[in-house]
């Protein structure tokens, strides 16, 4: 897949397509050493930015050294996060323009309750955080169902 990092209007820097791509093509596969959740706190814990992906097993992070670790969060993502036997595919939910950013929901659902992790995406629908309505719905003491993805 032909895609480019350049600065993001969500946020930093982000991921463009150069042409265009069809619904449901892997887009690209999330790449990166596999660490335990300690590894990734021992690693990172004071670190202001990190690009790590939690897999579904609860115990280890992808730590992105790739391209797919520039995709941004949305309320309103044009892919989705797929985890096959422990490798993570950012797959397209509906047809990509040639020039548009790529994003996906980053469900985070593990970090300092403190941090209210705010979401820049400025979707009409907007949650304003990168946390899952699971996370939110707790913190508000009540229960939801969701994705627990975090990056």
């Amino acid at each position: 897949m032909a895609l480019v990092i350049r600065r993001s209007k969500i946020h930093a820097d982000g991921v463009y397509a150069t042409a265009p791509i069809k619904r449901k093509h892997i887009v690209v596969e999330y790449t990166g050493p596999r660490l335990t959740n300690d590894q990734a706190d021992a690693i990172y814990d004071h670190s202001p930015r990190t690009y790590l992906f939690g897999l579904t097993d609860g115990e280890h992070v992808i730590d992105g050294d790739n391209i797919a670790a520039f995709i941004n969060h949305s309320c309103d993502p044009n892919c989705e996060a797929d985890e096959i036997d422990g490798r993570v595919f950012i797959r397209a939910i509906r047809n990509i323009a040639t020039g548009e950013e790529l994003s996906y929901d980053y469900n985070l659902y593990d970090g300092d309750p403190d941090d209210p992790a705010p979401c820049y995406c400025q979707a009409r629908h907007c949650r304003g955080t990168l946390f899952a309505d699971r996370k939110r719905a707790k913190a508000q003491g009540t229960s939801k169902t969701g994705k627990q993805r975090t990056r």
